[in-house]
């Protein structure tokens, strides 16, 4: 802090100080954080664009390069596993995201899994009279660019609402509604959208739903099977923290599961890949979301950084990344109360993710400057401050000091 802080606030920052390493002395995942590669000096508050990454990783994946690879090579695909472990660590991420066995395949990005779910669910639907496809006009834009192609493509069109105003949604879903595509958690401003409510509503108007799941799987119960999702996909490479561009995943529920047509079919979904066959069979269950040859390396990397969930339950990791978002934001409000900055994120806990989003005018000369301090965010510009908190790294004590060091470099800013 700057030498002309005043006396009360060294007496709220030794406060919250002591409040934070009260917290983490009790916090029931505190111990998960020895299983992460982090450098005591930086707080890490980027987990939702990269996870950090599980310290045993690199162990495990040199075995892959070294031994299954380098030694039994094309045998690996037999002995080492290599030919289910799409299913396979789809069966891990499943209770993540609240998924019985046998639904979740992860295979290819989320990009290409967005297509395969949009175009997929337009055939489950299969009328004609059904011609709109309603997404969310806030998305990702790839999600957008991707709803889109696939419009063209099915010959239906896009009808865009914002799922942060259910009344809009609900109006806009009809009888030419065939596919409803939402993102489970706003990638800007960390708004929680209802999923039950909304999938209730989609289903009312006779139509598909597909979740976007980027950034709520590893952060926040799901409930795809409680709430009867029809289809979704995400990444993994967030709160999952399997590794840049690691594999993303594909839900399909089990009730969809015989009409499921992908769009995208390949030998790796076919009944019997190794016969050759120039006609298409499909595979029977959520196999049928896969494609082509599965990226080996990086899809055995995301196996190995899922053992860090071994004993976690979702509903732990909830709890804590409300209660670090709530302890962030009050640190921001009492040692940057009266800066430039404001939180876009919603306060109430039903609507809130696992990040917080500052409005900031200056945000890319305030994030670079945090960078150089040792706290590590990211922003969306023009104006948007970003700070994922990933419970099974993230400590108090990071969210306390992020805070203090956001009010010191809000103050330089202003000298």
């Amino acid at each position: 802090m700057s030498e002309t802080t005043s006396e009360t606030a060294y007496e709220g920052i030794r406060s919250l100080r002591e409040r934070a390493a009260a917290l983490d002395a009790v916090d029931p995942l505190a111990a998960r954080r020895d299983l992460f590669a982090l450098d005591d000096g930086v707080v890490y508050l980027d987990g939702n664009s990269l996870g950090a990454l599980p310290a045993h990783v690199p162990a495990r994946v040199a075995d892959v390069v070294q031994r299954q690879w380098g030694e039994l090579r094309i045998r690996s695909w037999t002995e080492s596993g290599w030919w289910t472990a799409p299913e396979r660590i789809g069966d891990r991420i499943a209770p993540l995201v609240g998924a019985a066995p046998g639904q979740v395949v992860v295979a290819d990005s989320t990009s290409v899994n967005v297509f395969k779910a949009v175009v997929a669910g337009v055939r489950l639907v299969g009328d004609p009279r059904r011609t709109d496809v309603v997404v969310d006009a806030t998305t990702f834009p790839t999600d957008g660019y991707v709803a889109e192609s696939a419009a063209r493509l099915t010959g239906h069109r896009i009808v865009p609402v914002d799922p942060a105003d259910p009344a809009a949604l609900r109006a806009a879903l009809g009888p030419t509604t065939a596919v409803v595509l939402l993102n489970h958690v706003d990638f800007r401003s960390g708004r929680l959208h209802d999923l039950p409510a909304l999938t209730a509503a989609v289903h009312d108007a006779g139509a598909v739903v597909v979740w976007d799941l980027c950034h709520s799987a590893g952060a926040l119960p799901v409930g795809l099977d409680a709430h009867g999702v029809d289809l979704a996909v995400g990444c993994t490479y967030k709160y999952l923290n399997g590794g840049p561009g690691s594999p993303a995943f594909l839900y399909v529920a089990e009730h969809h599961q015989a009409a499921f047509d992908s769009p995208l079919p390949g030998w790796n979904s076919h009944a019997d890949p190794f016969a050759m066959s120039r006609d298409y069979a499909a595979v029977d269950g959520a196999r049928r979301g896969r494609v082509g040859t599965p990226d080996i390396l990086s899809m055995l990397a995301l196996e190995a950084a899922l053992d860090v969930w071994e004993g976690v339950t979702i509903e732990d990791v909830r709890a804590k990344s409300l209660a670090l978002t709530d302890f962030f934001l009050r640190c921001v409000a009492e040692y940057a109360g009266g800066s430039s900055v404001t939180s876009v994120t919603p306060a109430e806990h039903a609507a809130r993710g696992s990040q917080v989003a500052l409005r900031c005018g200056q945000a890319p000369a305030v994030m670079d400057r945090l960078i150089a301090h040792g706290v590590v965010g990211d922003l969306r510009r023009p104006d948007l401050l970003r700070f994922g908190f990933a419970p099974l790294y993230v400590r108090y004590a990071d969210a306390e000091r992020a805070a203090a060091v956001l009010a010191e470099v809000l103050t330089e800013a202003r000298a």
